[in-house]
């Protein structure tokens, strides 16, 4: 449903990608509400490529913005967004909440490359991913958060994310940072005092043949293999600019 209330706005963004039969990919369902437009732009081979385009500021406090994805059995589909998300407080009381729901179906592929999410000072964000794949489905993910802007101290921020193939899980894990959250999460064993952090998820059917062994990448970064054919890298560093470099180099590597 898409409104607003006096407990703030309510939006969904949704995406359907399939095989068109012709060597590329159609996109039967492409719809975006409120703050959350969709834009199709120029791909390149078989990969069709949205970009989610933010309509009005936020989230704000009390905003409850959902994007759906769906990618069918040979369909390749590659979402970015214009800019940053930035959580922002708000005049509605209570946390927004911003969940992506991903589902990709054997010999599907997805690549899910928005832009970083910026907690500004005063706001409070729950954050969360869930993606399910089936088969050889093949996926790229990035996740990017900075947390305030210059010289501002974060706003409260919480994180799930979920990857499951076949039902079976392949990574879960969630993190809480800035005021309200668990105490010990700027120290020496979470963000170390660091203000941007990401992670890359990379599955591959490759990868059951011959999965990527663990290994530091540089100083603040780590390749961790998954339970299945899949790697994690995660990756802290003082600004996007730094994170950005560390992820892409790191997925340059394994893709």
């Amino acid at each position: 449903m898409d409104g607003v209330t006096t407990a703030g706005v309510r939006a969904t963004a949704r995406i359907e990608a399939r095989d068109d039969g012709r060597g590329g990919t159609s996109l039967p369902v492409l719809e975006g509400q409120g703050p959350l437009a969709l834009r199709r732009t120029r791909g390149s081979g078989s990969e069709a490529r949205v970009m989610l385009v933010g309509a009005m500021s936020g989230p704000l406090g009390g905003d409850h913005l959902v994007v759906e994805a769906r990618v069918g059995p040979g369909a390749r589909l590659r979402v970015g967004s214009v800019a940053a998300t930035i959580a922002l407080p708000g005049q509605a009381k209570g946390e927004a909440r911003y969940d992506v729901r991903l589902d990709v179906a054997d010999g599907g592929e997805l690549c899910w490359l928005p832009e970083q999410l910026i907690s500004a000072g005063g706001s409070e964000l729950s954050v969360s991913a869930r993606v399910d794949l089936r088969g050889d489905a093949r996926l790229v993910l990035r996740e990017e958060q900075v947390l305030g802007r210059v010289g501002e101290e974060p706003g409260r921020l919480t994180s799930r994310l979920t990857v499951r193939r076949d039902g079976r899980a392949l990574l879960e894990q969630e993190l809480a940072c800035g005021p309200g959250a668990p105490g010990g999460w700027d120290g020496p064993a979470v963000l170390a005092g660091y203000r941007a952090l990401g992670q890359l998820i990379v599955v591959r059917p490759e990868f059951e043949r011959e999965l990527p062994a663990a290994r530091p990448l540089g100083e603040h970064a780590s390749l961790t293999p998954l339970a299945g054919p899949a790697v994690l890298v995660t990756a802290l560093a003082p600004d996007a600019l730094v994170l950005r470099r560390v992820l892409d180099e790191a997925l340059r590597e394994l893709t």
